[in-house]
C-alpha cells in the first residue's frame, strides 16, 4: 500500500519563495540550503504570519523535552541565519520581528500555495487574509503594550514618519541644545553675575553649566553629523546614549531660568516645561523614522 504523498506548501513573501521541503529561492534562484533548525523556525513563522510565535513553542518544535542543549544559543543562531539569508535586520526588520520577552513574528504579507495546486487563497482571498493578519497583529500589539512594565514609547506603538521630517526635526533639536551650550560658555562672565553671589549652590551651578556644556557640544555635533549623513546605526546608538542624554537634557531644561530677569518667571517656567519633553521627543522621532510603513 502506497503512502499518501505529502503536499509541499510554498510561501511567497517579498522577492522570496520558501517551501516546506526547506528550499529557499530569491527571485526564482535557489539560495544556499538552510540548516534544519532554521527551516523549522521559518516554517512556524510563515504558517502564522503576523502572529507572535512564543519561544517556548519553538523550543517544543525544535528540541525534545529530554534533549539537553543551549536552547537560547541554538534559537538565536537559527534566527540570525534566517535574517542573513533574507537580508533582514533585527533593529529595522522587514520580515522577522523580535517581540521582547515573548518570541518572534513574521511581519511581511505571505501568499501560501500548494505545489501543483491553486493558491490556498481560493477559499480566502488575499485581501481577507491580509485583513485577518493585520487584525491579529493589532491585537498582539495592544496586548503587548498593555503588558509592558514601562511607559516609554515602543516602536510598535508609533506611526511611520518620513525620513526627511525626522531628520529636519531631530537636527533642529540638536541645534537648539548646541546654541544653549555655546551661548552659555560665551557669556560666563554674565552668568556669574546672574547666579547668586557666594555659597556652595552657586558654585555647583556654575561648574555644572561649564561641564555639561563642554560634554554636550561634541555629542550634539556627532548627532548632527550622523543625521546629516543618514548614519544607519544612529537609532541604535541613540538608544544606548539615551539614559545619559536624559540626565544632561533635563539639567539644561532649566536654562531659561538663566535669563529669568529678561523673560520673567512665568515664561521661564513655561519654556522649562517644554524643554523637559525634548529628550523624549528625540527618542520618539528616531523610533518613528524606523517604523515600518503600514504597520
Amino acid at each position: 500500500m502506497n503512502e499518501p504523498k505529502r503536499e509541499t506548501r510554498i510561501f511567497r513573501f517579498g522577492v522570496f519563495e520558501f517551501d516546506t521541503d526547506g528550499e529557499l529561492r530569491k527571485e526564482g534562484r535557489r539560495e544556499p540550503r538552510l540548516r534544519d533548525q532554521a527551516v523549522q523556525v521559518l516554517s512556524m513563522l510563515l504558517e502564522r504570519p503576523r502572529e507572535v510565535v512564543a519561544r517556548e513553542e519553538l523550543r517544543e518544535r525544535l528540541w525534545l523535552s529530554d534533549t539537553f542543549v543551549d536552547f537560547d544559543h541554538g534559537l538565536n543562531t537559527a534566527i540570525n541565519q534566517l535574517r542573513n539569508a533574507l537580508g533582514d535586520s533585527a533593529t529595522n526588520p522587514r520580515f522577522i520581528q523580535t517581540v521582547p520577552r515573548r518570541g518572534y513574528r513574521f511581519i511581511a504579507p505571505v501568499e501560501i500555495t500548494v505545489r501543483g495546486s491553486t493558491a490556498l487563497a481560493a477559499s480566502m482571498d488575499t485581501a481577507q487574509f491580509n485583513d485577518i493578519a493585520i487584525d491579529s497583529g493589532e491585537r498582539d500589539k495592544a496586548n503587548s503594550a498593555a503588558s509592558r512594565p514601562y511607559v516609554l514609547s515602543d516602536p510598535e506603538d508609533l506611526p511611520f514618519v518620513p525620513s526627511k521630517v525626522v531628520r529636519t526635526l531631530f537636527s533642529l533639536i540638536q541645534a537648539i541644545y548646541l546654541t544653549f551650550y555655546v551661548v552659555s560658555l560665551g557669556r560666563l562672565t554674565v552668568l556669574g553675575e546672574i547666579l547668586p553671589v557666594g555659597g556652595n549652590l552657586a558654585h555647583v551651578a556654575f561648574v555644572t553649566v561649564i561641564v555639561t556644556a563642554v560634554l554636550g557640544i561634541p555629542i550634539r555635533l556627532y548627532l548632527l553629523a550622523a543625521i546629516a549623513f543618514n548614519y544607519r546605526g544612529l537609532n541604535a546608538k541613540f538608544q544606548k546614549l539615551f539614559p545619559f542624554l536624559l540626565i544632561l537634557d533635563e539639567l539644561w531644561a532649566l536654562a531659561p531660568f538663566l535669563i529669568v530677569q529678561q523673560i520673567g518667571a512665568g515664561l521661564a517656567l513655561a519654556a522649562t516645561a517644554a524643554l523637559l519633553y525634548l529628550p523624549f521627543s528625540q527618542r520618539t522621532l528616531l523610533l518613528m523614522g524606523s517604523a515600518r510603513k503600514g504597520d
